[in-house]
């Protein structure tokens, strides 16, 4: 009677261990995978979604398709190599670069005038927002409402966003995602008050008003220090267009000069080393204009 209970009470209890063990597998096997999907989104964090050339023309607000890009990459790449053909290797290589300084330099172009026309329409957007929160709107629906509202360039900027947060997103990190692709800091301000009101509340109306006056203030200042720095900037543009304009007049006038120093070895290389020093100097000029 005693060995057949503790036969019966040594099976309950092996039955018991083969239970605590499943659950203790499958309980490991969870945080395994609870692990990974961690260690992925930190890793779809950390990895850029877009690569850099589409992220140069999604700031630019250019749209060209994978069909379009493939369609220039097949008409540009015969026609460097005719050039090639035609002339050097040297020119053609130098024809590659200079179309692609000249792409990056429209697209940065496109993208700066962009940006600040995108800058001088924030006041009017948040200026939307506000009405609807005092109608009674939470933040979410005035920022999606305003956002279908806003003039070009602005609107197409936000489209990101607001498909973002019609996924699923939240509206802090749609905007964080867009203070990132334009990184502004009145874009970045915005961002940062959206953040602040989803986490800790607040209120919102006066964060916004604050950022209206702040952009505001900084137009008025900017057009002054435009005006101020005004013959600066010209300076700048002629000694940055002097050297350009008097080679082509020397070329003009006396082609045999340029086509003489091109075609000796020492002469390419003084060519290659004005061309290399003009770079340099127009993009040093191009970054003190940025700035005032």
């Amino acid at each position: 009677m005693i060995a057949s209970t503790l036969i019966l009470i040594s099976l309950v209890l092996l039955v018991v261990s083969l239970i605590l063990v499943r659950k203790g597998i499958l309980l490991s096997a969870s945080e395994r995978l609870a692990g990974r999907l961690e260690r992925f989104q930190e890793a779809r964090q950390r990895t850029p979604s877009r690569s850099y050339l589409s992220l140069l023309l999604l700031r630019g607000g250019i749209q060209l398709s994978s069909k379009t890009l493939f369609f220039l990459m097949l008409t540009l790449t015969p026609l460097i190599l005719l050039v090639i053909a035609l002339s050097d290797v040297m020119f053609g290589f130098l024809l590659l670069i200079a179309l692609l300084v000249i792409g990056r330099l429209l697209i940065s172009w496109r993208y700066q005038k962009r940006v600040k026309r995108m800058v001088t329409q924030l006041p009017s957007f948040l200026d939307h927002i506000i009405r609807s929160l005092k109608s009674g709107r939470t933040l979410g629906d005035g920022i999606l409402l305003a956002s279908e509202q806003a003039a070009e360039p602005l609107k197409s900027a936000l489209g990101r966003s607001r498909r973002m947060i019609e996924r699923g997103s939240s509206i802090e990190d749609a905007f964080d995602d867009f203070a990132k692709l334009y990184p502004k800091r009145e874009f970045q301000i915005f961002a940062l008050g959206v953040r602040i009101n989803q986490r800790y509340g607040g209120n919102a109306t006066e964060i916004l008003s604050n950022l209206i006056i702040l952009i505001r203030d900084h137009e008025k200042a900017s057009r002054q220090l435009r005006a101020m720095t005004g013959e600066t900037r010209i300076s700048a543009y002629v000694l940055g267009g002097m050297p350009l304009l008097i080679a082509a007049y020397i070329f003009i006038s006396n082609p045999d000069f340029i086509l003489g120093l091109w075609n000796d070895p020492s002469g390419q290389t003084l060519l290659l080393i004005a061309l290399l020093l003009q770079i340099t100097g127009i993009a040093i000029l191009w970054r003190l204009l940025r700035s005032i």
